[in-house]
C-alpha cells in the first residue's frame, strides 16, 4: 500500500525539522537574551492594551459612524477573565512575533551550514536597509488599517446590523481578534513582497520554490487564518483570499528579480547585482519624473479642471459628490500639500505600472540558473527565456535528445521573435552534436557526446531496472494492474466531472444569480422586514414585557421603532451580521442548484453502473422542493415560530431576565422552526419520487433505515457545535420523518409492490439462479 504522503513532502518536512533544531540548538546559550525580547513584547502589549489601545480601537471603530449608529454600538464583555486573558493572549503572540528575530539572527551560522546562505554578497548596509524597509513597510500598513480601512469598515458593518435590526454590541474577544488579525495581516501583507523578492534574488528560497511549493503556502496562510481567525469558514475565506491573491503577485515579482539576477550575471554583471540597480534606477527614475509632472498638473489647476470640465460628463447617480482628501491635501495644503497630493498619485500609479509589469512576467517563464543550463534534459529547457550567448551554455544531451524535427521548430520561434542569432546558434549546435555523434559510430567518441550518451545510458538502465521489477512483481501476483488497484472511485468522479463540462456554464450560473440575489434582498433590508412580519406574529403584550425588561418604554412606538430602541437582537461579532447574509445565500443557492447537477451528471454515474433509474425525477423533484419549502415555511413562520419564540420569551420573563438574544441564534432558530418544517416535509416527498423514479425503491430504503439514521446522528454531531441537546434537536426530527416515510410508503405501495420505477435490484439474482 502507498503512503498517502508523497516523498517530496516527507523530504521537505524532514529538512524543516532538521532546520528549526539545528536554529534551536545554535540559540541555546542565547535563549535567555531571545527570552527578554520576548518578555518585553508580552509586558509592554500587556500594559499599553490597558492604559491606552482598548480607547483607541473603540474610537477608530468609530470614527466614520453617524450618531445614531455609533450611539447603537457597544464593546460588552461576558465573563470576568475576559478581558485580562485577552490581554495575556495578544501580548504573547506579540512577544512570540518580536522575538523570531533575533532567534533569526543568532542561529545565522546555523542556517549558514544548513546552506541557507545568499549567493550574492549582503554588506550590513544593505540589512541595515532591508530591516529598515521591512519595518517601514510594515508601519505603512497598519497605518493604512487604522486611518483608512478599520473607520469605514465599521461605518459598514455597523449600518449593516442596524438596518437589519439588530445592536451591535461587539465581544471585546470578537472585536479585538476582528482587529489585531486584520492589522496582522496588513503589516504581513505589506511585507510579503519584499521578502519574496529579497530571498528569490539573494537565492537563499530560489524562485523556483516558492513557484513549485505554493499549495504550500496556500495551506500555511489557511491554517494561519484558522487558528488566529474567528471560527467561522467565510471569516477565513475573507481573510485567506486576499493573502493568496497578494502571493500570487509577490511570485510575478520575485520571479521579475530572478530574471534580472540571473540574466545579469550571464551577460557578465558579475551576481547581476549591477543590473539589478539599473533596473532600481530606471523605476526610481521614472517614479520622480512622475512625481514632477504631476506636482506641475497640479501647479496649473488640474484638479479645477477635472472638476469642471470631466466630473459633469459623469452619469447623476455616479458623479463624484464633494473633495476627495488629495484634492483637499493640493488645495489646502500649501506647497508641503501639493507636494503630499503628488506624492500620493506617483505612487499610486507606480504600484499599478508595477503591478501589470508583475502580471505580464508571471505569463513569461523563467530565466534558469547556470546549473540548470548545463546539466539540463531537453524537457527542462524552455528556449523561449535564452539568448544566443546561452545556447553553448547548454548540456550536449539537449541536443542529442531532440529530432530536427524540433530543432527546426525552436529555430523558427527564434526567427518569428526577431531573434535570428539564437536561431543560427541551436541549428549549429544541433548540426554539430550530431555530426559528432554519427563519426562517433565509425571512430572516436568525442568527449562531450561520449558523456551525454552516458547518462542517457544510465537512465534507460534504471528505467529497464523499474519495468523488470514491475514485470517480476505481476508474474508472482498473476494480476494486471486495473483502476480498480488505483482507486476505481476517484476515476468515477473523474470521468462524472468531464461529463459536467459542458454544463458547467449553466450550473456556475444559477448559482450565481441565486446566491447574488438573495444576498442582495436581505442586504437591502430584507432580512429587517422579515424580522418585522415575524414578530408581528409574536402577541404584543410578550413584546411589551420585553422591552420594560431592556429599559425602553413602549408607548407610542411603532413595531420597528420598539426593535430599536430594545436591543433583542444583538451582534457579538463585527461581521457577524454580513456573515449570516452570506451563508443563508450560499445556502439557497446549492437548494437551487442541486437538482440541476444530479440531473446533468445521472447519465455519466448510470454508464459507470453507480446508479440507476430516471433522471428526469429530479427535475420534479426540484419543483416539489420548491413547493415543499414554500409550504413548510409558511405553516412554520406564521404558526410555529412565533409560538416557539413566545414560549421561550415568556419562561426567560417569568424568571425575571433581560431578553436579548444572539443575531445568529435568533435567526438559525427562525429557519429551523420554519425552512426547516418544509425540509422535513421534503424528506416523505423525496423518498415518494425516487421509489416511483426507481432511483431508491422502498424495499431499499427500508434496509437502510439504521444506517440513515445513524448518519443522521453522526452528521448532527459532526455540524452542531453546541453540544448533545443541539445534535438531538436537530437529528431526532429528521430520523424521525425518515421512518415516518418508510411508514407512509409501506401503506400506499402496499409494502413496495405499487408505483415501482423500475428500479429492480431488490433480489440478488444468485438467489434465485436455481
Amino acid at each position: 500500500m502507498s503512503s498517502a504522503v508523497d516523498e517530496d513532502t516527507v523530504r521537505a518536512v524532514n529538512a524543516g525539522r532538521e532546520t528549526l533544531g539545528a536554529m534551536l540548538r545554535s540559540a541555546q546559550k542565547h535563549l535567555q537574551k531571545v527570552f527578554i525580547v520576548f518578555l518585553l513584547g508580552f509586558v509592554g502589549t500587556f500594559y499599553a492594551l490597558r492604559i491606552y489601545i482598548w480607547d483607541f480601537l473603540e474610537a477608530t471603530a468609530k470614527a466614520e459612524m453617524d450618531l445614531t449608529t455609533a450611539a447603537a454600538t457597544d464593546v460588552i464583555t461576558r465573563t470576568p477573565f475576559e478581558v485580562i486573558l485577552l490581554q495575556a493572549k495578544i501580548g504573547l503572540l506579540v512577544g512570540i512575533i518580536v522575538a523570531i528575530p533575533a532567534l533569526l539572527y543568532f542561529s545565522r551560522d546555523a542556517l549558514r551550514r544548513r546552506g541557507v546562505s545568499s549567493v550574492v554578497p549582503i554588506s550590513k548596509r544593505y540589512q541595515a536597509g532591508f530591516a529598515l524597509t521591512s519595518a517601514t513597510l510594515f508601519v505603512a500598513g497598519v497605518a493604512y488599517a487604522y486611518a483608512i480601512f478599520f473607520p469605514y469598515a465599521f461605518n459598514f458593518l455597523g449600518v449593516v446590523s442596524v438596518d437589519a435590526g439588530v445592536k451591535p454590541s461587539f465581544g471585546i474577544t470578537e472585536f479585538t481578534e476582528f482587529i489585531a488579525l486584520l492589522t496582522l495581516s496588513f503589516g504581513l501583507a505589506a511585507q510579503l513582497p519584499l521578502f519574496m523578492s529579497v530571498l528569490a534574488y539573494t537565492e537563499i528560497v530560489p524562485y523556483e520554490t516558492f513557484r513549485d511549493k505554493w499549495r504550500y503556502a496556500v495551506v500555511g496562510i489557511t491554517v494561519f487564518g484558522a487558528l488566529f481567525s474567528p471560527p467561522d469558514p467565510f471569516t477565513l475565506l475573507m481573510w485567506a483570499a486576499p493573502l493568496v491573491i497578494l502571493y500570487v503577485f509577490s511570485l510575478g515579482l520575485a520571479k521579475l528579480v530572478t530574471n534580472i539576477r540571473r540574466r545579469g550575471a550571464a551577460k557578465g554583471y558579475g551576481s547581476g547585482t549591477a543590473l539589478m540597480k539599473r533596473r532600481v534606477l530606471q523605476f526610481a527614475g521614472t517614479m520622480l519624473a512622475g512625481f514632477l509632472a504631476v506636482l506641475a498638473a497640479i501647479g496649473l489647476g488640474a484638479f479645477e479642471w477635472i472638476g469642471r470640465e470631466i466630473y459633469p460628463r459623469f452619469p447623476e447617480g455616479y458623479r463624484p459628490t464633494g473633495e476627495s482628501t488629495i484634492e483637499v491635501l493640493a488645495a489646502e495644503g500649501g506647497l508641503l500639500g501639493q507636494i503630499g497630493a503628488a506624492l500620493i498619485v506617483a505612487v499610486a500609479v507606480g504600484f499599478l505600472a508595477l503591478l501589470a509589469y508583475t502580471i505580464k512576467v508571471l505569463q513569461s517563464p523563467v530565466y534558469p540558473p547556470e546549473a540548470v543550463l548545463r546539466s539540463a534534459d531537453l524537457e527542462d529547457v524552455d528556449f523561449e527565456v535564452l539568448d544566443a550567448d546561452d545556447v553553448p551554455e547548454l548540456s550536449a544531451r539537449v541536443f542529442l535528445e531532440m529530432e530536427e524535427d524540433q530543432a527546426l521548430e525552436i529555430a523558427r520561434e527564434a526567427m518569428y521573435d526577431d531573434d535570428r542569432e539564437k536561431a543560427e546558434a541551436i541549428l549549429d549546435r544541433f548540426d554539430t552534436l550530431n555530426a559528432e555523434a554519427e563519426e562517433a559510430e565509425e571512430g572516436e567518441v568525442p568527449e562531450e557526446a561520449r558523456a551525454a550518451a552516458d547518462a542517457e545510458g544510465a537512465e534507460e538502465e534504471g528505467g529497464l531496472l523499474q519495468s523488470t521489477a514491475a514485470g517480476v512483481v505481476d508474474s508472482f501476483t498473476e494480476e494486471e494492474t486495473t483502476e480498480e488497484d488505483i482507486g476505481g472511485y476517484a476515476y468515477d468522479i473523474a470521468f462524472i466531472l468531464n461529463s459536467l463540462t459542458s454544463k458547467m456554464f449553466r450550473l456556475v450560473a444559477l448559482f450565481m444569480i441565486v446566491l447574488a440575489g438573495t444576498f442582495f434582498l436581505l442586504y437591502q433590508g430584507a432580512l429587517k422586514d422579515v424580522l418585522l412580519l415575524f414578530l408581528d406574529r409574536v402577541p404584543e403584550e410578550v413584546l411589551h414585557e420585553v422591552a420594560v425588561r431592556n429599559d425602553a418604554d413602549p408607548v407610542g412606538m411603532t413595531l420597528e421603532m420598539l426593535i430599536d430602541e430594545m436591543g433583542l437582537l444583538i451582534a457579538l461579532h463585527p461581521v457577524e451580521v454580513l456573515i449570516f447574509i452570506v451563508k443563508v445565500s450560499f445556502i439557497a443557492a446549492v437548494v437551487a442548484v442541486l437538482p440541476l447537477l444530479l440531473y446533468y451528471s445521472w447519465p455519466a454515474a448510470r454508464e459507470r453502473g453507480l446508479v440507476r433509474g430516471d433522471p428526469r425525477v429530479f427535475l420534479v423533484w426540484g419543483g416539489a422542493l420548491a413547493l415543499g419549502f414554500a409550504a413548510g415555511t409558511y405553516i412554520g413562520f406564521f404558526w410555529i415560530a412565533p409560538a416557539v419564540i413566545s414560549y421561550l420569551v415568556a419562561d426567560a420573563i417569568n424568571a425575571q431576565m433581560v431578553v436579548s438574544y444572539r443575531m445568529n441564534s435568533f435567526f438559525w432558530l427562525v429557519i429551523y422552526t420554519t425552512v426547516g418544517v418544509g425540509f422535513l416535509f421534503n424528506i416523505i416527498v423525496t423518498m415518494a419520487l425516487f421509489h416511483v423514479g426507481g432511483i431508491a425503491s422502498y424495499r431499499s430504503m427500508r434496509r437502510a433505515w439504521r444506517g440513515i439514521v445513524l448518519l443522521v446522528f453522526f452528521l448532527a454531531a459532526l455540524f452542531s457545535a453546541r453540544g448533545v441537546l443541539t445534535m438531538l434537536v436537530v437529528a431526532f426530527p429528521i430520523g424521525f420523518t425518515y421512518v415516518l416515510g418508510l411508514a407512509v410508503l409501506h401503506v400506499f405501495t402496499l409494502g413496495g409492490r405499487l408505483f415501482g420505477g423500475g428500479g429492480g435490484g431488490d433480489i440478488d439474482p444468485e438467489l434465485t439462479a436455481d
